[in-house]
Formats: structure tokens, C-alpha cells, sequence
């Protein structure tokens, strides 16, 4: 991989010590090595410093370098105000405003699912006509509407690996609860049909492990027999479905989701943390953790927040690298506040007990959590 900026081309032309070096005293492939390591919460300052320094950053080069060499840092990306998205950074204890969003108001308002896929944040809503993403890249640091999906749809379940992403199930603009899925691909900016799920579900969570995408718990529509003829009804979904992406085909697992959906209910809230699965239990704000071989859930201890008071919704539960996230709410004597929490499954739990530690806490920003999604790269 070779970076190319202004005049220079290559990073074997440059003599040690030249003026032209990107770090004075070292080739520049010593050098970008170096940078990798570099936080990059400090790329907006290096960007500053001269014109080669400008170009580095805005090629991209550096995510590319850093993933060839197993360096990944992970950001919590979450939105408290309908309006603003914003940054943290847990090694540093750092926060960052992203841009606004340059949507229409009916955008901003509506309600959004988030994700993220190599160095890109992707926001799903409702514009005034009609479905539309909006995805901020980490390299122009600016937002750009990215291309639609093929079947745009909204209360879908969806998760990422590496600079691929899948979407799966969800309702279309009439409502119509879907058995589709989509693959995004962050190098060709594409979306590509996948073969139909088993079952069509809404308001379902997905997520990859073991290098293949699962789709679990949501509702669906089933017909009956009925007085005058057939109706409809929303009944709940236990079961879970598997993508090989290899074979391209859908697995269905019965009894895979840990909670039936009730009305009013959130999607259900998992995060994978070295391929084991974990989940919350809503009614009971116990952490469950996925058991491959047995199709079934062991209790391993408390969230440190209440997810029963919403229904699961307004907080987050995410992998962030090899700890769980969970961020939410709390009332305090100063007022509310929103509180990061972090466990490292590898830690354990000690008497049924998690110990959670505390990130951060945000003040003046609300209760609620509306999107959040963790980036590593």
C-alpha cells in the first residue's frame, strides 16, 4: 500500500532526513507505520500542520494502514438531541459534536436507526416523501445522503463486518413488514439483494458472529380464520434466522430470541463480544448470555440501569471492543444526566453480580437515548 500526495509518489523515494519527509529522520513507510499508531482523535490537529499532513488525512490512507495492522480504536457515536450527533472517545475520555446533519426537518424529527460500517456512520429516516440515509464518513468529516437501498424500509435489523453491513426484515412505507435483506458495501457504495429470511419480522436485531449474520426476535403478521372471512394480527417471533454468506442461505433457529416482543416493546437489545452473544432481558434488567450448543440463555448478572421503565427503549447496549456498553439515563440531586457504563465479559461475574464501571457521565443532554452505534477502526 503506498500513499500519494502533491508531488510525492511512493514512500520508497524520499531520503532519510529529507525535507520532504513526513517525519523528519525516517523514510516515510517508517514513518506512516508510526502515524498508525497515532489516536485519532489527534487527525483533525496533524491535518493542520502542513499541506502533506492535509492530504494524508483526507486520502483515507491511515484506516487502511491501521486495519492491515490490527489497530482499532472504538467511539460510541449516540444522539441525545433529536439534532446532534456526538463522539466518545473511551481511551481519551473525550467527547466530540459532529457536523449537523443537512436533512429536512421531517428527517430530524422522525424516528432513525444507525450503524456503522468501516469508517462510515450510516442514519436511516424518513424525509418528507420518502426513506433516505444520510452517512457521515470519518474521512471527509462531513455528512452526504448515500445511496437507497433497493426496498427502503425502516424497523429493520442489522449489523456489520469489517466494510460490509446487512439489513434484514423491517416495514416498507406501507407498512408491510418485510422478509427481504439488503448487503452494503462501503468500497463499491452499492446495496445488493440477498435471498428472502424464512419469516417476515419487524422491530427485529441483528448481528454478526462467527462470520455470519443473524436476524432474531421481532414481530410478524399472521393470518386467521375469522367470522366473515380472514384476518391479520402481529404475533411475536422467537425464533432466529442465520445467513451463511459463503452458501448464501438462511438457517432458521427456534427459540433462539431470550424475549417474546410485547406491544410497545423495543427490538430486542444484544451486542457480540468475541463472537459469545449477550442480550438484556427487559422485565427483569438481567444481563443473558447466549449458550451456542444448547440454544438456550444463562442469567449473569444486573444492568446498571433500569430497562424495564421504557420497555428496553431510550438505551443502548453495545460491543465496544472487548467490553459491553450501556448507556442510559439517570436521575440525579443535579439534575438528569446520561451515564456510560462498561464490563469486560473476560472479567466475569463474581455471585451473580456485574461489576460495571463507569465511562463518563453526559450532563444537560437528557433521559433518552435515541441512536447509538460503536466504530472500530
Amino acid at each position: 500500500m503506498r500513499f500519494k500526495g502533491g508531488d510525492y509518489d511512493g514512500c520508497n523515494n524520499c531520503r532519510v532526513g529529507s525535507c520532504d519527509s513526513l517525519l523528519p529522520g525516517l523514510h516515510d513507510d517508517v514513518a506512516l507505520n508510526c502515524l498508525a499508531w497515532v489516536c485519532r482523535s489527534d487527525y483533525a490537529s496533524l491535518a493542520c500542520l502542513n499541506t502533506r499532513f492535509s492530504l494524508l488525512m483526507k486520502s483515507g490512507y491511515l484506516y487502511g494502514l491501521r486495519k492491515q495492522m490490527g489497530i482499532a480504536e472504538h467511539w460510541v457515536y449516540l444522539v441525545c438531541d433529536l439534532k446532534q450527533w456526538e463522539a466518545f472517545d473511551p481511551t481519551r475520555n473525550k467527547w466530540m459534536t459532529l457536523p449537523r446533519i443537512p436533512c429536512d426537518d421531517c428527517f430530524n424529527h422522525a424516528d432513525k436507526e444507525s450503524l456503522t460500517v468501516g469508517t462510515e456512520l450510516l442514519v436511516f429516516g424518513r424525509e418528507l416523501f420518502d426513506f433516505a440515509i444520510w452517512k457521515y464518513s470519518l474521512v471527509s468529516r462531513d455528512w452526504v445522503k448515500c445511496r437507497s437501498m433497493n426496498l427502503p424500509r425502516c424497523l429493520f435489523g442489522s449489523g456489520s463486518f469489517g466494510s460490509i453491513t446487512v439489513v434484514a426484515g423491517g416495514s416498507d412505507k406501507n407498512g408491510n413488514i418485510l422478509n427481504s435483506a439488503e448487503l452494503y458495501n462501503t468500497e463499491s457504495g452499492k446495496w445488493e439483494i440477498l435471498p428472502n429470511m424464512h419469516s417476515p419480522r419487524k422491530l427485529c436485531s441483528g448481528f454478526f458472529m462467527d462470520k455470519k449474520f443473524y436476524v432474531i426476535g421481532g414481530m410478524t403478521c399472521q393470518k386467521e380464520n375469522a367470522i366473515g372471512g380472514m384476518t391479520t394480527r402481529i404475533v411475536p417471533l422467537t425464533c432466529g434466522e442465520e445467513y451463511n454468506l459463503q452458501t448464501k442461505t438462511w438457517r432458521k433457529i427456534e427459540g433462539m430470541c431470550p424475549n417474546v416482543n410485547r406491544a410497545a416493546q423495543a427490538p430486542p437489545l444484544v451486542a457480540v463480544v468475541d463472537n459469545q452473544l449477550y442480550a438484556v432481558e427487559y422485565l427483569t434488567n438481567m444481563v443473558k448470555k447466549y449458550d451456542k450448543e444448547k440454544n438456550c440463555w444463562d442469567v449473569l448478572g444486573r444492568l446498571p440501569v433500569r430497562a424495564d421503565a421504557l420497555n428496553g427503549w431510550g438505551l443502548a447496549f453495545k460491543a465496544c471492543g472487548n467490553q459491553l456498553v450501556v448507556v442510559g439515563g439517570q436521575r440525579g440531586p443535579e439534575g438528569d444526566v446520561i451515564v456510560l457504563h462498561a464490563w469486560s465479559p473476560n472479567s466475569g461475574s463474581k455471585g451473580g453480580e456485574i461489576e460495571w464501571k463507569v465511562l463518563d457521565v453526559r450532563e444537560n443532554v437528557g433521559l433518552f437515548v435515541y441512536n447509538c452505534a460503536v466504530m472500530g477502526c
